[in-house]
């Protein structure tokens, strides 16, 4: 697969995600939901750390997280050149520029979201409010909106610890860069033979 190609995957991945995320931003409030079918729904969120919410304690920990993203980056992006370099499988070259892609959508609202956006508390979001934005360079929000509860109700109180618990499944929110990279992973698991060929020694 040809660079151009692993591209226009990347291109059109943060073209959506980028669309969702802005249309979600300046049409929703912190908060509100809405249900699409009994398994889906529309629930605009904002992630301040990394997956599932986690933070990295402190002053710092949001910058932190938002350089170390941006150093990855670079990391993936070297990999997929190199790999188009040395005529990878197309299978490899597809997963790293969906994980490159997911990774610089998240990037970007990490970086930009906090100056180009007022807060979503109670109130719909203005694209470049003339007040300026919620937060500062590189301390943005990632937007996530798309959940699939496919579960939902009290455990069988016979289920050790969390017996009679409410659970819902699948409970974690998401955008679709977090989609991107969780399908380039995927891929590399299910089709590993393919994607790292072992080349037989020359006797």
């Amino acid at each position: 697969m040809s660079l151009k190609k692993a591209g226009f995957i990347i291109f059109l991945v943060l073209l959506i995600d980028q669309i969702s995320k802005i249309y979600i931003k300046t049409n929703f409030t912190l908060g509100e939901e809405v249900p699409v079918f009994d398994w889906f729904r529309i629930l605009f969120v904002e992630n301040e750390g990394m997956a599932w919410g986690t933070k990295i304690p402190g002053t710092y920990g949001k910058l932190i997280l938002t350089l170390f993203r941006l150093v990855a980056i670079v990391g993936i992006g070297y990999w997929l050149w190199d790999s188009v370099r040395k005529n990878a499988s197309k299978i490899l070259i597809t997963s790293i520029a969906l994980i490159f892609a997911g990774a610089m959508g998240n990037i970007i609202d990490s970086v930009f979201y906090g100056i180009i956006f007022s807060d979503s508390y109670g109130q719909v979001a203005e694209f470049m409010p003339e007040a300026g934005g919620y937060s500062t360079l590189f301390h943005g929000k990632v937007v996530d909106m798309l959940y699939f509860p496919l579960y939902e109700g009290y455990l069988p109180a016979w289920i050790p610890i969390w017996g009679g618990e409410y659970f819902t499944f699948f409970e974690p929110v998401f955008n679709i860069a977090d989609s991107a990279i969780s399908v380039g992973v995927i891929l590399l698991l299910i089709f590993n033979k393919r994607a790292f060929p072992k080349h037989e020694e020359e006797n």
